[in-house]
Protein backbone atom coordinates (compact mmCIF):
# COMPACT_ATOMS: atom_id res chain seq x y z
CA UNK A 1 0.00 0.00 0.00
CA UNK A 2 1.50 3.34 -1.05
CA UNK A 3 1.12 6.55 0.92
CA UNK A 4 1.55 10.07 -0.50
CA UNK A 5 4.25 12.45 0.65
CA UNK A 6 3.69 14.05 4.02
CA UNK A 7 1.35 11.43 5.47
CA UNK A 8 2.43 10.28 8.95
CA UNK A 9 1.56 6.63 9.47
CA UNK A 10 0.25 5.66 12.91
CA UNK A 11 -1.04 2.63 14.73
CA UNK A 12 -4.66 3.70 15.08
CA UNK A 13 -4.71 7.47 15.48
CA UNK A 14 -1.44 7.95 17.37
CA UNK A 15 1.98 6.35 17.69
CA UNK A 16 2.36 4.74 21.10
CA UNK A 17 4.86 2.63 22.98
CA UNK A 18 4.02 -0.93 24.02
CA UNK A 19 2.26 0.38 27.12
CA UNK A 20 0.01 2.65 25.09
CA UNK A 21 1.88 5.83 26.05
CA UNK A 22 1.80 8.27 23.09
CA UNK A 23 5.09 9.34 21.57
CA UNK A 24 5.83 13.08 21.40
CA UNK A 25 5.61 14.63 17.92
CA UNK A 26 8.56 14.50 15.53
CA UNK A 27 10.92 17.39 16.24
CA UNK A 28 14.05 18.98 14.79
CA UNK A 29 17.25 17.77 16.44
CA UNK A 30 20.29 19.96 17.03
CA UNK A 31 23.82 19.91 18.46
CA UNK A 32 22.35 19.63 21.96
CA UNK A 33 21.04 16.17 21.02
CA UNK A 34 24.49 14.75 20.31
CA UNK A 35 24.60 12.48 23.36
CA UNK A 36 21.08 11.17 22.59
CA UNK A 37 22.05 10.38 18.98
CA UNK A 38 25.23 8.62 20.11
CA UNK A 39 23.20 6.55 22.59
CA UNK A 40 20.71 5.65 19.85
CA UNK A 41 23.55 4.38 17.65
CA UNK A 42 24.87 2.28 20.52
CA UNK A 43 21.37 0.94 21.18
CA UNK A 44 21.30 -0.54 17.66
CA UNK A 45 24.80 -1.95 17.91
CA UNK A 46 26.33 0.72 15.70
CA UNK A 47 29.59 2.45 16.45
CA UNK A 48 28.84 5.63 18.47
CA UNK A 49 30.12 7.78 15.59
CA UNK A 50 30.28 10.88 17.76
CA UNK A 51 32.30 12.98 15.28
CA UNK A 52 29.98 12.16 12.39
CA UNK A 53 26.86 12.87 14.43
CA UNK A 54 28.30 16.23 15.53
CA UNK A 55 29.02 17.11 11.90
CA UNK A 56 25.54 16.11 10.72
CA UNK A 57 23.69 17.83 13.56
CA UNK A 58 25.52 21.07 12.80
CA UNK A 59 25.41 21.05 8.99
CA UNK A 60 22.32 19.02 8.00
CA UNK A 61 18.72 18.73 9.21
CA UNK A 62 18.07 15.98 11.74
CA UNK A 63 14.66 14.87 12.95
CA UNK A 64 13.68 12.55 15.76
CA UNK A 65 11.10 11.43 18.28
CA UNK A 66 11.76 11.52 22.02
CA UNK A 67 11.19 8.21 23.79
CA UNK A 68 8.62 8.20 26.62
CA UNK A 69 11.21 6.49 28.83
CA UNK A 70 14.03 8.88 27.96
CA UNK A 71 16.49 9.38 25.12
CA UNK A 72 15.49 9.14 21.46
CA UNK A 73 13.09 6.59 20.04
CA UNK A 74 14.27 7.27 16.48
CA UNK A 75 16.25 9.71 14.34
CA UNK A 76 17.04 10.50 10.70
CA UNK A 77 19.13 13.11 8.85
CA UNK A 78 18.21 15.12 5.75
CA UNK A 79 20.98 16.87 3.78
CA UNK A 80 20.07 19.30 1.01
CA UNK A 81 22.09 19.90 -2.16
CA UNK A 82 20.28 22.86 -3.66
CA UNK A 83 16.52 22.95 -4.32
CA UNK A 84 16.03 19.68 -6.20
CA UNK A 85 18.34 17.08 -4.62
CA UNK A 86 18.74 15.80 -1.06
CA UNK A 87 19.85 12.71 0.83
CA UNK A 88 18.60 10.77 3.83
CA UNK A 89 20.83 8.97 6.29
CA UNK A 90 21.32 7.71 9.84
CA UNK A 91 17.76 6.34 9.97
CA UNK A 92 17.62 4.58 13.34
CA UNK A 93 14.82 3.28 15.56
CA UNK A 94 15.63 2.15 19.09
CA UNK A 95 15.44 -1.63 19.37
CA UNK A 96 12.72 -1.50 22.02
CA UNK A 97 10.48 0.55 19.72
CA UNK A 98 10.86 -1.45 16.53
CA UNK A 99 7.84 -2.45 14.42
CA UNK A 100 5.60 0.28 15.78
CA UNK A 101 5.48 2.50 12.70
CA UNK A 102 8.11 4.97 13.91
CA UNK A 103 10.54 4.41 11.03
CA UNK A 104 7.85 4.89 8.43
CA UNK A 105 6.44 7.97 10.16
CA UNK A 106 9.90 9.50 10.34
CA UNK A 107 10.68 8.82 6.68
CA UNK A 108 7.32 10.26 5.60
CA UNK A 109 8.17 13.37 7.62
CA UNK A 110 11.58 13.63 5.95
CA UNK A 111 10.05 13.29 2.48
CA UNK A 112 7.53 16.00 3.29
CA UNK A 113 10.36 18.28 4.46
CA UNK A 114 12.30 17.55 1.26
CA UNK A 115 9.37 18.84 -0.81
CA UNK A 116 9.86 18.24 -4.53
CA UNK A 117 13.55 17.34 -4.21
CA UNK A 118 14.73 13.91 -5.29
CA UNK A 119 15.98 12.05 -2.18
CA UNK A 120 18.72 9.42 -2.27
CA UNK A 121 19.98 7.08 0.45
CA UNK A 122 22.11 4.02 1.17
CA UNK A 123 19.83 1.15 2.22
CA UNK A 124 20.79 -1.92 4.21
CA UNK A 125 18.99 -5.19 3.54
CA UNK A 126 17.01 -4.56 6.72
CA UNK A 127 15.83 -1.10 5.70
CA UNK A 128 15.31 -1.71 2.00
CA UNK A 129 11.75 -3.18 2.21
CA UNK A 130 10.50 -0.05 4.01
CA UNK A 131 12.08 2.26 1.46
CA UNK A 132 10.63 0.27 -1.41
CA UNK A 133 7.14 0.57 0.13
CA UNK A 134 7.63 4.32 0.31
CA UNK A 135 8.48 4.51 -3.38
CA UNK A 136 12.30 4.42 -3.41
CA UNK A 137 13.98 2.44 -6.18
CA UNK A 138 17.51 1.09 -6.51
CA UNK A 139 19.79 3.08 -8.80
CA UNK A 140 23.13 1.38 -8.08
CA UNK A 141 25.04 -0.75 -5.56
CA UNK A 142 27.64 0.05 -2.93
CA UNK A 143 30.25 -2.15 -1.25
CA UNK A 144 32.16 -1.13 1.87
CA UNK A 145 35.82 -2.19 1.95
CA UNK A 146 37.70 -2.09 5.26
CA UNK A 147 41.20 -3.15 6.23
CA UNK A 148 44.80 -2.12 6.78
CA UNK A 149 46.00 -0.42 3.63
CA UNK A 150 49.09 -1.90 1.96
CA UNK A 151 50.91 0.60 -0.29
CA UNK A 152 51.81 -0.54 -3.78
CA UNK A 153 55.38 -1.83 -4.04
CA UNK A 154 57.26 1.02 -5.68
CA UNK A 155 55.66 3.97 -7.45
CA UNK A 156 55.64 4.67 -11.18
CA UNK A 157 57.81 7.57 -12.25
CA UNK A 158 54.90 9.41 -13.87
CA UNK A 159 51.85 9.74 -11.70
CA UNK A 160 49.18 12.32 -10.91
CA UNK A 161 50.49 14.81 -8.37
CA UNK A 162 48.61 15.37 -5.11
CA UNK A 163 49.35 17.75 -2.26
CA UNK A 164 47.72 18.91 0.99
CA UNK A 165 44.88 21.33 0.32
CA UNK A 166 45.29 24.97 1.35
CA UNK A 167 42.61 27.47 2.30
CA UNK A 168 43.05 29.16 -1.08
CA UNK A 169 42.07 25.88 -2.81
CA UNK A 170 38.47 25.78 -1.50
CA UNK A 171 36.95 27.74 -4.37
CA UNK A 172 38.49 25.33 -6.89
CA UNK A 173 37.41 22.32 -4.80
CA UNK A 174 33.81 23.56 -4.79
CA UNK A 175 33.90 24.11 -8.56
CA UNK A 176 35.33 20.62 -9.21
CA UNK A 177 32.77 19.04 -6.90
CA UNK A 178 29.76 20.83 -8.39
CA UNK A 179 30.79 19.87 -11.91
CA UNK A 180 31.07 16.20 -10.90
CA UNK A 181 28.18 15.94 -8.43
CA UNK A 182 25.82 18.14 -10.41
CA UNK A 183 24.45 19.94 -7.35
CA UNK A 184 25.67 22.29 -4.64
CA UNK A 185 27.35 20.54 -1.67
CA UNK A 186 29.21 23.65 -0.56
CA UNK A 187 27.59 23.84 2.91
CA UNK A 188 29.05 20.44 3.79
CA UNK A 189 32.31 20.80 1.91
CA UNK A 190 33.21 24.10 3.53
CA UNK A 191 33.34 22.17 6.82
CA UNK A 192 35.75 19.55 5.45
CA UNK A 193 38.99 21.34 6.42
CA UNK A 194 37.86 21.37 10.06
CA UNK A 195 36.11 17.98 10.04
CA UNK A 196 38.63 15.88 8.12
CA UNK A 197 42.04 14.84 9.38
CA UNK A 198 43.51 15.38 5.93
CA UNK A 199 42.35 16.98 2.69
CA UNK A 200 44.34 16.61 -0.52
CA UNK A 201 43.98 18.03 -4.02
CA UNK A 202 45.03 16.67 -7.39
CA UNK A 203 46.76 19.06 -9.76
CA UNK A 204 47.11 18.91 -13.52
CA UNK A 205 49.32 21.71 -14.73
CA UNK A 206 48.22 24.71 -12.69
CA UNK A 207 44.60 23.53 -12.26
CA UNK A 208 43.01 21.48 -9.48
CA UNK A 209 41.16 18.58 -11.10
CA UNK A 210 40.24 16.45 -8.08
CA UNK A 211 40.31 16.21 -4.32
CA UNK A 212 39.77 13.73 -1.49
CA UNK A 213 39.35 13.79 2.29
CA UNK A 214 40.16 11.36 5.10
CA UNK A 215 38.25 11.62 8.36
CA UNK A 216 38.22 9.59 11.52
CA UNK A 217 35.11 7.60 12.44
CA UNK A 218 35.96 5.96 15.76
CA UNK A 219 38.69 3.39 15.04
CA UNK A 220 38.45 3.60 11.22
CA UNK A 221 39.66 6.25 8.77
CA UNK A 222 37.01 6.90 6.14
CA UNK A 223 38.29 8.15 2.79
CA UNK A 224 35.60 10.24 1.16
CA UNK A 225 34.61 12.09 -0.77
CA UNK A 226 36.93 11.21 -3.63
CA UNK A 227 36.39 13.24 -6.80
CA UNK A 228 38.86 12.71 -9.61
CA UNK A 229 39.05 12.78 -13.43
CA UNK A 230 39.72 9.03 -13.78
CA UNK A 231 40.35 5.86 -11.73
CA UNK A 232 44.14 6.27 -11.76
CA UNK A 233 43.83 9.73 -10.25
CA UNK A 234 41.34 8.46 -7.67
CA UNK A 235 43.73 5.67 -6.65
CA UNK A 236 46.56 8.18 -6.26
CA UNK A 237 44.49 10.40 -3.97
CA UNK A 238 43.32 7.42 -1.92
CA UNK A 239 46.83 5.95 -1.64
CA UNK A 240 48.32 9.26 -0.49
CA UNK A 241 45.64 9.59 2.21
CA UNK A 242 45.54 5.92 3.25
CA UNK A 243 49.31 5.80 3.58
CA UNK A 244 49.06 8.24 6.50
CA UNK A 245 46.05 6.60 8.17
CA UNK A 246 46.16 5.16 11.66
CA UNK A 247 44.80 1.61 11.74
CA UNK A 248 42.07 0.50 9.36
CA UNK A 249 40.81 2.33 6.29
CA UNK A 250 37.28 2.36 4.85
CA UNK A 251 36.23 2.90 1.23
CA UNK A 252 32.63 2.89 -0.07
CA UNK A 253 32.65 2.13 -3.79
CA UNK A 254 30.40 1.05 -6.62
CA UNK A 255 31.28 -2.61 -7.31
CA UNK A 256 30.04 -2.35 -10.89
CA UNK A 257 32.60 0.28 -11.84
CA UNK A 258 36.10 -0.90 -12.73
CA UNK A 259 39.11 0.79 -11.25
CA UNK A 260 38.66 0.66 -7.47
CA UNK A 261 37.10 -2.60 -6.14
CA UNK A 262 39.85 -4.93 -7.35
CA UNK A 263 42.55 -2.43 -6.47
CA UNK A 264 41.15 -2.01 -2.95
CA UNK A 265 41.20 -5.78 -2.44
CA UNK A 266 44.78 -5.97 -3.71
CA UNK A 267 45.75 -3.25 -1.23
CA UNK A 268 44.49 -5.30 1.75
CA UNK A 269 40.92 -4.02 2.09
CA UNK A 270 38.11 -6.58 2.19
CA UNK A 271 34.39 -6.22 1.46
CA UNK A 272 32.49 -6.16 4.75
CA UNK A 273 28.99 -4.97 3.78
CA UNK A 274 26.79 -4.20 0.80
CA UNK A 275 24.08 -1.60 0.35
CA UNK A 276 21.63 -0.50 -2.29
CA UNK A 277 21.76 3.15 -3.29
CA UNK A 278 18.12 4.18 -3.72
CA UNK A 279 16.27 7.24 -5.00
CA UNK A 280 12.83 8.71 -4.41
CA UNK A 281 11.34 11.06 -6.96
CA UNK A 282 12.59 12.22 -10.34
CA UNK A 283 16.01 10.60 -10.36
CA UNK A 284 18.32 11.40 -13.25
CA UNK A 285 22.12 11.43 -13.54
CA UNK A 286 23.56 14.84 -12.72
CA UNK A 287 26.98 16.34 -13.33
CA UNK A 288 29.58 13.77 -14.33
CA UNK A 289 29.13 10.61 -12.17
CA UNK A 290 32.25 9.07 -13.70
CA UNK A 291 34.28 11.48 -11.56
CA UNK A 292 32.61 10.50 -8.28
CA UNK A 293 34.43 7.58 -6.65
CA UNK A 294 33.40 7.59 -2.98
CA UNK A 295 30.76 9.54 -1.01
CA UNK A 296 31.47 11.80 1.94
CA UNK A 297 29.70 9.12 4.00
CA UNK A 298 26.92 6.59 3.49
CA UNK A 299 24.87 9.01 5.61
CA UNK A 300 25.27 11.55 2.78
CA UNK A 301 24.66 9.78 -0.54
Amino acid sequence: MAFPRGVVIRWGNVLTDRNGVPFPPIRRLGPGDLSRCVALSADRGWSPERAKWAFLLAEAEAFGVDAPDGGLACAVVLARYGPDLASAGMMLVAARYGRRGLGRALMEHLLAEAGDATVTLFATDLGRPLYEKLGFRTIRRNVTFVGTFRPEPGRPAARPATRPAAAADMAAILDVDKAAFGADRSRLLLRLPAFAERLRVLESGQAITGYAAAWRNEAVTVIGPVVAPDPAAARRLIADLAGQARGQVRLDVDPDRPGLPGWAAARGLRPVSRNAVMAYGDWRPRGDPRRLFTPISVALS
